[in-house]
């Protein structure tokens, strides 16, 4: 059975509030019942490992076609060489805090300018770019175990620390329970399917 398409949710970077700085939880381990993990932010050093946590992704969803794993690995390990460089893509990994330093998940956001637009419910404007969260992705392992909610109140943190006041996503029917946690509501996106 294919997996079912994600759907567009939308969230306010301040919604939910954590106690001290992005700062000061950056890098605190996180204990699971096998080992502890930090979360940092991702370096280009890491373009490798997202580009994997891309096409695992998109492979659990049941959207990406054998033929097209390696090619989309390359593609995407390219991008985030490029883009974590140029402050185009912002993310964060979740580190094991062991010899083995394996990254375990990462999430990341996507910034892209948007123009001006109205925010009825606080009846002013939003100005300022929008963060598209992407590759949100946990090792099967690790799975359950608070490593992708770590990442995104992380993500989160960040947004509200550097005045990104709108914050969206498209989710997996896997995600979409954590993201209705955080915060996440459905919104009224669509997509087309042809070629414009």
């Amino acid at each position: 059975m294919a997996a079912a398409r994600p759907s567009a949710v939308r969230a306010r970077a301040g919604i939910r509030r954590h106690r001290g700085s992005v700062a000061a939880r950056a890098g605190a381990p996180r204990e699971t019942a096998l080992a502890v993990y930090r979360i940092r932010r991702a370096t280009a050093a890491d373009a490798g490992v997202l580009a994997r946590h891309r096409a695992g992704m998109f492979r659990d969803m049941g959207e990406l076609p054998d033929d097209l794993h390696d090619t989309l690995i390359e593609a995407a390990r390219a991008y985030f060489t490029q883009a974590i460089a140029d402050r185009r893509y912002v993310g964060w990994v979740a580190q094991l805090d062991d010899e083995s330093g394996e990254i375990v998940g990462g999430a990341g956001l996507q910034l892209r300018e948007l123009l001006p637009r109205p925010d009825v419910a606080r009846g002013r404007l939003v100005r300022g770019p929008q963060g598209l969260i992407l590759n949100v992705y946990t090792e099967r392992a690790w799975r359950r175990r608070g490593v992708a909610a770590a990442l995104m109140r992380e993500l989160l943190g960040w947004c509200r620390e550097n005045g990104i006041e709108s914050v969206v996503l498209h989710a997996s029917a896997e995600g979409r329970p954590l993201y209705e946690k955080l915060g996440f509501t459905s919104t009224n996106e669509m997509r087309y399917p042809g070629d414009p």
